[in-house]
């Protein structure tokens, strides 16, 4: 009778098959995350612009009137404590203007510079899908596109070079072909995702804490109630415009009167 021979795989075969599988959820792990921070980044800036368009706009008209205000009655007072109050008004009143028009008209006049394009196509002439091995590199390179794109879109040279470091340290040369070889290169490359997610981490609680993060916040609870937050403030805002216009005016006579 003929003996079956069981060929076991070797500890070696067995080592890159976890391995394997251990990138392949360290990497959907990331790929889940990647997706929820860059939804919450979408959220919020779309947020934002509504916030800017609705209500910050009419902060900035407000903090100039006050401003304006100011300035007018350290003209009639004459007194260091009234110009004092005048300049800190309009340096507030240039903080609430910058703040509100500054990253729009930054995102405006931006050109990237050559080295920042030489970065990127260096990157994605590396990355990009189409020079992936198999469906999960792909996979994988279509999110770190995205990442680049997003980077290189807000002049951020810092991510483009570290994405294009981690992508030469994962494959840079690792003496012989063999299971172990190759176990050691997929050890990089979980590494690298392990940090990847705890950076994304790190940004994801920043996002919830941010100023922005909780208006929004209140701004959905009130929507819960069928109001709207920003309508509301906006509302608020432009009675206060009205009230600081008036005084603005009831100061024309007495301008006129100290000859001034």
């Amino acid at each position: 009778m003929p003996v079956e021979i069981i060929l076991q795989p070797s500890p070696d075969a067995i080592a890159l098959l976890e391995k394997r599988e251990q990138l392949a959820s360290v990497r959907n792990t990331l790929a889940e995350r990647e997706s929820e921070v860059a939804q919450m980044r979408a959220q919020l800036k779309s947020f934002e612009g509504r916030y800017l368009r609705q209500v910050a706009v009419l902060y900035a008209e407000l903090d100039d009137l006050e401003a304006r205000i100011a300035e007018r009655e350290a003209a009639l007072s004459d007194s260091d404590d009234a110009r004092r109050h005048a300049e800190e008004s309009r340096q507030r009143a240039q903080e609430t203007h910058d703040a509100t028009y500054g990253e729009a008209l930054e995102a405006e006049d931006f050109e990237p510079p050559p080295s920042l394009k030489t970065l990127f196509r260096e990157l994605a002439k590396r990355i990009h899908p189409d020079f992936a091995r198999d469906d999960a590199e792909a996979k994988y390179f279509t999110m770190l596109m995205a990442r680049a794109n997003q980077a290189y879109s807000r002049g951020d040279a810092e991510t483009l070079q570290r994405l294009l470091d981690d992508h030469l340290e994962i494959n840079a040369s690792v003496a012989g072909e063999d299971s172990a070889a190759e176990v050691l290169r997929i050890t990089r490359q979980i590494r690298h995702a392990e940090r990847d997610i705890a950076r994304l981490d790190v940004e994801q609680q920043s996002l919830f804490s941010s100023e922005i993060a909780q208006l929004h916040l209140d701004a959905e609870v009130a929507a819960s109630q069928h109001r709207d937050l920003l309508t509301e403030l906006a509302t608020t805002i432009r009675e206060q415009i009205a009230d600081a216009q008036r005084r603005l005016t009831q100061i024309h006579p007495q301008t006129d009167t100290h000859g001034r």
